[in-house]
């Protein structure tokens, strides 16, 4: 799919919620390594998943919206193989079924339309940098899972909590290599900048100047608006570049949510209403959903407070 083809660039798409944390916490399953990838071993962990896609799928087919499936793959790239257990190959192979089983389901949704997202990760975590690697080093390891989801049959790749440029950098254009759209999803602090320290803007700017201007678009997520709305400069050139916004659910800092043994849900409603603001704001945010602590209450209330 070419990038000017993505219907989510024209008009009104949802996202699924906050879906490590809606399994872990509201379901009650455990996810080694906070990695979603994991159920697609058991039937189970299969019917769960299934139906988690189907509340989004039903959602948006009742407002009328397009739907962007995202793959569970967050947590599913070639270093984590080992620690889950799983050899590069067969951890390739559950990239390949978490496509197959959003592709059957766009199938059976017909007319829905719904664009499959293949999710890639921050190589580490998604809240602390920690050891930056080069841009070329960055392509390199995310070219792997990136041709697995491609090859799969993803019409796009979405790289998710992205905490610093250069890995952002390396990702778009691995995913330049393959042809294939990519959106970059920075994940923000309590005061709007990356967790390097870097500023929003800045770092749009950088990775645009780096690769481009590849990136379909890029998005802010595992943030609380109340967290990012005060730095988005109106009329700016970077904040036209942003066309989604998955937030969290509460507005407590990284820290405090990783300190956390219960969800923080936070108030839907008001979260709802932050979005329409957004919207408001800005026309080219076309794309919403959810992050951590978020599940079908909370994109549902976004839905219907931006779509009134």
């Amino acid at each position: 799919m070419a990038i000017s083809s993505l219907p989510q660039l024209d008009r009104f798409f949802l996202t699924d919620a906050g879906l490590e944390t809606d399994i872990l916490f509201n379901k009650g399953i455990d996810l080694p390594y906070f990695s979603s990838v994991t159920l697609f071993t058991s039937d189970k962990g299969l019917d769960v998943l299934e139906a988690y896609y189907r509340d989004f799928l039903d959602l948006a087919r009742r407002r009328g919206t397009g739907l962007i499936l995202e793959s569970a793959t967050w947590r599913a790239s070639p270093d984590w193989a080992e620690p889950l257990g799983f050899s590069v190959a067969e951890l390739d192979r559950l990239n390949g079924a978490a496509i197959e089983l959003l592709t059957g389901l766009r199938a059976e949704y017909a007319d829905v339309p719904v664009v499959v997202s293949g999710c890639l990760g921050p190589r580490g975590d998604g809240y602390d940098p920690g050891q930056i690697m080069r841009a070329d080093e960055a392509q390199a390891y995310h070219a792997h899972q990136a041709a697995v989801l491609a090859a799969a049959g993803a019409a796009m790749l979405a790289a998710i909590t992205m905490t610093n440029v250069p890995e952002a950098v390396g990702v778009a254009n691995a995913a330049k290599a393959l042809g294939i759209p990519v959106v970059i999803s920075f994940t923000v602090e309590t005061d709007g900048r990356l967790p390097t320290g870097d500023a929003l803007g800045d770092a749009i700017t950088a990775v645009d100047a780096a690769t481009g201007a590849y990136p379909a678009y890029y998005m802010i997520n595992c943030a609380h608006p109340t967290h990012f709305d005060r730095i988005l400069d109106d009329g700016a050139a970077w904040t036209a570049r942003i066309g989604g916004v998955r937030a969290n659910a509460s507005s407590l800092s990284h820290a405090e949510l990783d300190a956390m043994t219960e969800l923080d849900i936070g108030d839907p409603a008001d979260l709802a209403a932050r979005h329409r603001a957004l919207v408001d704001r800005f026309p080219n945010i076309r794309v919403l959903g959810g992050c951590c602590g978020t599940d079908l209450r909370h994109v549902a209330a976004i839905a219907e407070a931006c779509l009134a």
